[in-house]
């Protein structure tokens, strides 16, 4: 697909619960396409709420 001329990049997400290995994957991942990494997650964009975001 293209827009005005420019080529649109494709994305991949790695979505899961703690501790099953989705920042070993995306490392693999990003080393294998030479692509790079963005981490975001709850406690990033709601960083200023203090219900449901699971902060200690």
């Amino acid at each position: 697909m293209k827009d005005r001329g420019q080529v649109l990049q494709k994305i991949i997400v790695i979505l899961g619960p703690t501790a099953s290995g989705k920042s070993d994957l995306a490392v693999k991942l990003a080393k294998k396409f030479d692509g790079e990494i963005i981490s975001a997650d709850s406690r990033q964009v709601y960083k200023g709420m203090d219900l449901g975001t699971g902060k200690n």
